[in-house]
């Protein structure tokens, strides 16, 4: 069975989710309203990782990519996204650009800490997947605003960004 996911910080850039999920399909670029994209989510108290806040406030929204992922693709991903100690899922309903409201799943930061900065090669995968898919060029310059800093394991962003070679 196939379910829709709502990708939203790096599994947005298909090299990177398809590394992960060689069967998982593009459905469409869609919007969660009433939610703001943050780099809050603490990865181990190294660097942050990208979380959905909800604000309430109906002019934030949050662009992102749905893929469409079969039951055990989901279970794959669960284990990458640390489900239940990292992220929590749950479901959301989001707009595409055709207004089509599509329900999908999507995970939430548990472990929040609004002082984290992003990595350079995390930062470099979500804006990688924002341009890929051509989001508004004022949503990716939002991105570009967010800090970000060097990883001090080089090997480690090294291997991130080969994917993209």
């Amino acid at each position: 069975m196939q379910t829709n996911y709502f990708a939203f910080g790096s599994n947005m850039a298909s090299h990177r989710l398809l590394q992960r999920l060689p069967m998982a399909r593009f459905l469409a670029i869609a919007q969660l309203k009433q939610h703001r994209l943050s780099f809050r989510k603490n990865d181990a108290g190294e660097s942050g990782k990208c979380d959905v806040e909800f604000t309430g406030n109906s002019a934030d929204i949050v662009i992102g990519v749905i893929y469409q992922v079969s039951d055990e693709d989901q279970i794959i991903l669960d284990q990458y996204e640390g489900l239940g100690w990292d992220y929590d899922s749950k479901q959301v309903e989001v707009t595409t650009h055709s207004e089509e409201t599509l329900s999908a799943f999507t995970y939430t930061a548990l472990n929040i800490d609004t002082s984290m900065t992003p990595y350079h090669w995390y930062k470099e995968h979500v804006l990688r997947g924002a341009i890929e898919h051509g989001f508004p060029a004022e949503y990716i310059r939002f991105i570009e605003h967010f800090e970000s800093k060097p990883d001090p394991d080089q090997q480690r962003s090294e291997r991130e960004l080969c994917i993209y070679l």
